[in-house]
């Protein structure tokens, strides 16, 4: 899947600007019709797997201090 989807990524990159503003518009107006039971079941698979690979050491955690304080200064 990865594979397939780094393919469909370096052929949109290589669209005009134009071509890449509507196909991100339509990926995005996709994502809208999900219903929103769909949207939640999707979401804690994604926080499944993401405590998952935290649990199992492939990513580590960054302190809320640290990433709130990177935030802050983005925002400034």
């Amino acid at each position: 899947m990865a594979s397939k989807l780094k393919e469909i990524e370096e052929n949109a990159l290589q669209l005009s600007p134009h071509d890449r503003a509507e196909l991100a518009k339509h990926l995005i107006q996709s994502l809208d019709e999900i219903e929103d039971s769909e949207a939640e079941k999707l979401w804690i698979e994604e926080a499944e797997r993401r405590y998952r690979e935290y649990r199992e050491g492939k990513v580590k955690g960054i302190p809320a201090e640290v990433v709130f304080n990177e935030a802050r200064s983005k925002l400034q």
